[in-house]
C-alpha cells in the first residue's frame, strides 16, 4: 500500500521514463530554446512525479552540451538547484525508490566538474540548506582535488564550515575553522552560529572571547546577536551584560536582530528591569520584538508589565499576528480578566485571524482560568477538526472548574473520533480521578496509559502517584513511585506529601531520606510534608531542626504552611499553650487553616475555654466557616454549656449558615453508592441496618461506649444513641462489608470531619471484622487496622 502524499511505483515509472523521453528529445534537436523548454519542463515534471532520479540522470547529461558551456556554467548550475530542490521533495519518497544521490556523482565526472569548481560556494549553500552532507562531502573532496590557487580559499572554507555546521558535524567545522590561515567576520559567525545550533552556547562564548583577544576583526551585528543569544541559553547574564556594553561601544545596539537579542537574554536571565530598560531606551520595534517580550514578562511572572506592554503594543499600533492574539490570551487566562479576553476574542473574529490549533487551544484555555467553562466548551464544539491539543484544553477547563465527570465523560468522545489520547491527557483525566476519589477509574486509566506507552512519562507517573494517594491507595502510589525510571522534584513531593496526608509519618521522612541521598533539592513544598510527618509522629527537635536550620540552608523561606504543622506538632502532644504563644509571638500572617488547627485540638483535648477564644478569632476572619461554627457548637455541647449552643446556632440563622448534612459514598464494582444519616432511600437499606445493629453489638463487647455528648438534641439518651448508631460513614462500611470479599480493603470517603463517635467504632470495627478501612474525611485520611487510627486520635 502506497503512503498517502508519496507518488506510487507506477507513477515513478512514469515520471522515469518522460525523462528518458526528454533527454533523448534535447539530443535530437539541439538547440537552446529547446533546452530552455525542457529545462521549466523538467521542473515540472520534478514536482509533479517527484523524478529526482531521472532529473539527476538529466543533469549528466545536458550539463556537456557545447553550447551550455558557453553560459559558464550558468545552466548547469540552475539545473544542478533544480536537482537540489527535488531531492528535498523526495527525501522521504525516496525510501521506496532508488535513493537520488546515488547518482549524484556523475555530476563531478570529467567533463562537468569545471561547471561544478565554478560555483562551490552556492552548491555548499544549496547543501547546508537541504542538509545533504554526502553531496557537501563531494563538493568537498572536488575542491580538494582541485587545489586551484586562483580560488577564493576563505569564501569556500567559510561555505564549508557552513555546511558542516548544518549538517550536525560540527566538529568537522571546527578543524576547517582553525585549519584557516585567514580569517573573515564570516569564518568567526559561522562556526558560532554552527555552535548555538549544536546546543553548545558556552563554546561560543570561549570563541567570541579568542575573537577579540586573537584576531583584529571586529564582530558585527550578526557575531553580537549571535554571541547574545549563546548567554541567553548559557543563563549567563553577567557574560551577556559584558556583551551588552561591546555591543554599545560597537554602536550597533540599533540593528534589529542585536536589540531582539539583548530583550531575550536579560527576560531569559530573569532580568526583568534590564529587559524594560532596553525595550524603553532603544526605538523601533516590530511584532516579532513584542511577542517575544510579552513571553519573556509572562515566563518571569510579571503579569503587569506585560499587560503595559500589551497596551504599548495598541497604542503604537503594530499589526497583531496570531502570535499576538495567543499571547495576549495566555495573559488574560493568567489574570483572570475576563473582560479583557472577550475583547481579545471579538477582535479576532472581526480580524479574521487564522486559527490553528493552538491558537484555539489558548482561547479555550482562557475561557477555563476565567471560569467560563461554558465558553470554552462552545469554542470547542465549533471547532470542525478536533486533534488532542484541542480534546485536552476542554478537559483541562472542566477540571479546573470542578467538572470533573464532565472531564472523564470526554475521553471515549475523544475515541470515538479517533483521537488518541498524549501524555497531557491522562494527566487532567488522572488529576480528575484524583480529585473525586474514584479509584476504580483510575485503575482503568493506569492500565490505558500502560497499552498507550505512556508509563515512563514522568508527569504521567507523578498524576498517578497523586491519583493513587487522594484515592486512599497509598501503597499502590509506592508501587508506581518504586517503579518510575526518572523521578523529578515533584515526584519526591508526591510522595512525601502523600505519606504525611495518610498519617504514615516515618514512611514520609524514610522516603524524605532517599531524596537528600539521591541529592535532588526540596522544595517548599518537600518541607511541608516533611515537617507534617514530624508533626504526625510528635518529633519536635527534629521538625525544629528542619525549620530553622535545613530549610535555611537550601534558601527556602518558611511560610504559614510550615509554621501550621508545628502548631500540628504541639497540639498532638498536649502543649496547647505553647502552641498559641508560638502563634501570637512568630512574625506571620495567620490564616484560618492554621487558627482552625488549634481549635480542633481544643476541640480533642477538652480544652473549652481556649476553643471559645479561637473560634471568635475564626468567626471574625471568616464568618461563613461553618466548620468552624459546628466545631464551637459541640465543644459548647461537651462543656454542656447549651446557651454557647444556643448563641451559636443563632448566629447561623442570623448570617443564613446552613450545616452541610453529612454524605459519605463507597465504590462497589462500577457503582459510587451514597449514604446520609439515617438513609432508607438504598434499595437494600434493611439489610445495611441489621448490618450496622450486629457490629454495634459486637464493638460494645470490647467496650464501645456511643459519645453521647456531642449530640445536640434535647432528647433521651437512647434517642441520642440511635441518632449515632446510623451516621453515613457506618452505613457505607456496613455496606462495604456485605458486598466486597474478607480480605479487601473498604475505602469510604466522607464530606465533613469525620465525629468522636464513629471513629471510635471504626477503630473497633476494624478489629472484629480484621479489615482495613480506609476512611478519607475533610482534614485527611485515616486507616484503620486492628483497633488503631493512622491519625493517633488527633485530627
Amino acid at each position: 500500500m502506497e503512503r498517502e502524499g508519496f507518488p506510487s511505483r507506477c507513477e515513478a515509472s512514469k515520471g522515469e521514463i518522460c525523462f528518458r523521453l526528454l533527454a533523448r528529445s534535447i539530443l535530437l534537436h539541439l538547440t537552446l530554446p529547446s533546452v530552455l523548454r525542457a529545462l521549466g519542463f523538467a521542473q515540472w515534471l520534478a514536482e509533479k512525479c517527484h523524478g529526482a532520479v531521472s532529473l539527476l540522470r538529466l543533469l549528466g547529461l545536458l550539463s556537456g552540451l557545447p553550447f551550455i558551456k558557453m553560459f559558464r556554467g550558468n545552466l548547469v548550475l540552475r539545473l544542478i538547484t533544480l536537482g537540489f530542490e527535488a531531492m528535498s521533495m523526495t527525501s522521504i519518497a525516496s525510501r521506496n525508490l532508488h535513493t537520488p544521490t546515488k547518482y549524484a556523482p556523475s555530476l563531478f565526472e570529467g567533463r562537468h566538474r569545471d561547471s561544478i569548481i565554478a560555483y562551490p560556494t552556492k552548491l555548499l549553500k544549496l547543501s547546508a540548506d537541504t542538509e545533504k552532507l554526502r553531496i557537501g562531502k563531494m563538493i568537498h573532496a572536488q575542491l580538494i582535488a582541485s587545489s586551484e590557487n586562483s580560488r577564493d580559499v576563505i569564501v569556500e572554507a567559510n561555505s564549508l564550515i557552513n555546511m558542516y555546521s548544518k549538517c550536525g558535524q560540527i566538529l568537522s567545522a571546527r578543524k576547517l575553522f582553525d585549519d584557516m590561515r585567514e580569517r573573515n567576520e564570516v569564518s568567526w559567525g559561522a562556526l558560532m552560529t554552527g555552535y548555538l545550533r549544536s546546543g553548545f552556547p558556552s563554546e561560543v562564548i570561549q570563541l567570541f572571547k579568542s575573537m577579540l583577544f586573537l584576531d583584529s576583526v571586529p564582530p558585527n551585528e550578526y557575531i553580537l546577536a549571535t554571541v547574545v543569544s549563546s548567554c541567553s541559553d548559557y543563563r549567563a547574564v553577567d557574560e551577556g551584560k559584558q556583551c551588552h556594553g561591546y555591543v554599545v561601544k560597537s554602536g550597533l545596539e540599533f540593528h534589529q536582530y542585536v536589540k531582539n537579542a539583548l530583550l531575550s537574554m536579560y527576560l531569559r536571565c530573569w532580568d526583568v528591569k534590564a529587559g524594560i530598560v532596553v525595550l524603553d531606551n532603544l526605538p523601533g520595534y516590530d511584532i516579532f520584538t513584542y511577542n517575544l517580550v510579552l513571553n519573556g514578562l509572562m515566563e518571569n511572572g510579571n503579569l503587569m508589565d506585560a499587560l503595559d506592554v500589551l497596551a504599548r503594543i495598541v497604542a503604537d499600533r503594530v499589526a497583531w499576528d496570531g502570535a499576538t492574539y495567543s499571547t495576549a490570551l495566555g495573559l488574560c487566562a493568567s489574570l483572570g480578566d475576563l473582560k479583557l479576553g472577550l475583547s481579545l476574542h471579538c477582535q479576532m473574529l472581526k480580524s479574521r485571524v487564522d486559527c490553528d490549533d493552538f491558537f484555539c487551544s489558548t482561547l479555550i484555555d482562557m475561557y477555563g482560568k476565567c471560569g467560563k467553562v461554558m465558553n470554552a466548551s462552545k469554542v470547542f464544539s465549533s471547532l470542525r477538526i478536533r486533534n488532542v491539543v484541542t480534546w485536552t484544553a476542554v478537559m483541562t477547563a472542566y477540571f479546573q472548574n470542578g467538572f470533573f465527570e464532565e472531564a472523564l465523560n470526554h475521553l471515549p468522545e475523544m475515541e470515538n473520533e479517533c483521537v488518541l489520547p498524549n501524555d497531557y491527557t491522562f494527566v487532567v483525566l488522572l488529576n480528575c480521578c484524583a480529585a473525586l476519589s474514584a479509584l476504580r477509574h483510575g485503575y482503568l486509566l493506569h492500565a490505558l496509559v500502560q497499552k498507550s506507552g505512556f508509563k515512563n512519562h514522568t508527569n504521567v507517573g507523578n498524576a498517578l502517584i497523586n491519583m493513587y494517594s487522594k484515592s486512599g491507595a497509598i501503597e499502590a502510589s509506592y508501587e508506581v513511585f518504586s517503579n518510575m525510571v526518572y523521578q523529578d522534584f515533584a515526584t519526591w513531593n508526591s510522595m512525601i506529601c502523600g505519606y504525611s496526608q495518610h498519617g504514615l509519618g516515618r514512611e514520609a521522612l524514610s522516603v524524605f531520606g532517599e531524596m537528600m541521598a539521591a541529592r535532588e533539592l526540596p522544595s517548599y513544598v518537600t518541607f511541608v510534608g516533611v515537617l507534617s510527618a514530624c508533626a504526625h509522629l510528635g518529633l519536635e527537635q527534629e521538625a525544629l531542626f528542619y525549620l530553622n536550620h535545613l530549610m535555611g540552608h537550601y534558601g527556602i523561606e518558611p511560610g504559614v504552611e510550615h509554621y501550621t504543622c508545628i502548631v500540628r506538632l504541639l497540639t498532638k502532644v498536649g502543649s496547647l499553650d505553647r502552641a498559641e504563644n508560638f502563634m501570637k509571638s512568630t512574625p506571620v500572617q495567620w490564616d484560618t487553616v492554621a487558627w482552625r488547627t488549634l481549635l480542633n485540638a481544643c476541640h480533642v483535648h477538652r480544652q473549652y475555654g481556649l476553643g471559645q477564644r479561637v473560634a471568635e478569632i475564626v468567626i471574625r476572619m471568616d464568618a461563613t466557616d461553618v466548620g468552624t461554627y459546628i466545631l464551637a457548637s459541640n465543644m459548647y455541647a461537651k462543656a454542656k454549656r447549651w446557651d454557647g449552643v444556643v448563641n451559636i446556632r443563632k448566629q447561623m440563622r442570623e448570617r443564613s449558615i446552613k450545616k452541610e448534612p453529612g454524605v459519605s459514598w463507597i465504590e462497589i464494582k462500577d457503582t459510587t453508592h451514597v449514604f446520609v444519616s439515617d438513609d432508607n432511600s438504598h434499595p437494600e437499606y434493611l439489610k445495611i441496618f441489621e448490618k450496622v445493629g450486629e457490629l454495634l453489638s459486637k464493638i460494645k463487647e470490647l467496650g464501645y461506649v456511643p459519645a453521647i455528648a456531642g449530640v445536640l438534641h434535647d432528647v433521651e439518651d437512647e434517642q441520642k444513641e440511635d441518632y449515632l448508631s446510623y451516621h453515613s460513614e457506618k452505613l457505607a462500611i456496613a455496606y462495604g462489608l456485605l458486598k466486597t470479599p474478607s480480605a479487601a480493603p473498604l475505602r469510604v470517603i466522607k464530606n465533613l470531619r469525620i465525629c468522636d463517635d464513629c471513629h471510635s467504632a471504626v477503630k473497633l470495627i476494624a478489629k472484629v471484622t480484621k479489615r482495613v478501612i480506609i476512611v478519607r474525611d475533610v482534614n485527611r485520611f485515616h486507616h484503620f487496622r486492628e483497633g488503631f487510627c493512622s491519625c493517633g486520635d488527633h485530627w
